[in-house]
């Protein structure tokens, strides 16, 4: 892997400025490398574009007021933070990962390419794990090595793993919220999940298309679930087709799903703007 194929982050200064850490191969070999924290993940549009910047910040303020560390993100120094580090590295599409350790920010980028089209036309596998957040509201750094260890340990042919409560309720998934379409109603947790920046989006726009039911699908009601999607930046929304051995619906994606996907596309088309 060449240098301009690391991933490369930064220390952002208080006043401004920033400072070059040491390369890594991954975004989460780069948060093994920095302070224990809150972040939060962005993807650009058209190489500098962002969407929703704002609530990134405010998610990373609440994650790290959960795990004890208070402290407010200067969002005019991080914006010019992120209009350098996009402009230094010059990808066509970048990802990036904000790390908060109060008072100290990071920023991480790496090349981007979204998911194969392939993806939304088909569907894609999950599986149920045993896995769960300490804390399912904060989105710590702590749980990302859990979550690249139950990654490496999925099945062939399995795109995401979801996590589980006690009670059965497909909670969210290792990095991305699950909807589920059941009776004509669109599911989803809504107490013990991560409130997800793209989750919040598409609630927005699945308001007037599908009614809005209660409560998480359990594993045991897989079987009257229609259609079913994962949700984070990186995929927008992404549909399922299965989860482990239950095919949902037809086994195709859904209607109500590919619509979402097409509302999305419209709204990052419209929304997505420079830092």
């Amino acid at each position: 892997m060449s240098t301009f194929e690391r991933v490369r982050t930064w220390e952002v200064a208080a006043g401004g400025g920033l400072s070059e850490r040491a390369a890594a191969a991954s975004l989460s070999d780069a948060a093994a490398l920095l302070p224990h924290g809150a972040y939060t993940t962005l993807r650009t549009y058209d190489g500098r574009r962002l969407l929703r910047l704002p609530a990134h910040f405010r998610r990373l303020e609440e994650s790290a007021a959960l795990e004890g560390q208070p402290g407010r993100v200067d969002e005019a120094t991080a914006r010019e933070a992120l209009r350098a580090v996009l402009a230094a590295c010059d990808h066509p599409e970048s990802r990036l990962r904000l790390t908060f350790a109060p008072p100290r920010l990071f920023v991480s980028v790496e090349r981007f390419a979204p998911p194969p089209a392939s993806l939304y036309g088909q569907g894609v596998a999950c599986a149920v794990l045993g896995v769960h957040r300490d804390n399912p509201h904060a989105k710590d750094t702590r749980f990302i090595a859990t979550a690249d260890a139950a990654y490496r340990a999925l099945p062939p042919g399995v795109h995401e793993g979801l996590m589980a409560a006690a009670d059965g309720a497909l909670l969210e998934g290792l990095s991305s919220n699950f909807f589920a379409v059941a009776d004509g109603v669109l599911r989803t947790e809504e107490e013990r999940v991560l409130h997800g920046v793209t989750r919040s989006l598409v609630l927005e726009l699945a308001a007037g298309l599908v009614p809005r039911g209660t409560g998480a699908l359990r594993t045991d009601e897989l079987a009257v679930a229609s259609e079913a999607f994962v949700t984070s930046v990186s995929r927008g929304v992404l549909p399922v087709v299965r989860v482990d051995d239950a095919v949902l619906g037809d086994g195709r994606p859904g209607p109500i799903t590919r619509e979402l996907i097409r509302r999305l596309r419209e709204l990052e088309e419209r929304e997505a703007i420079e830092p």
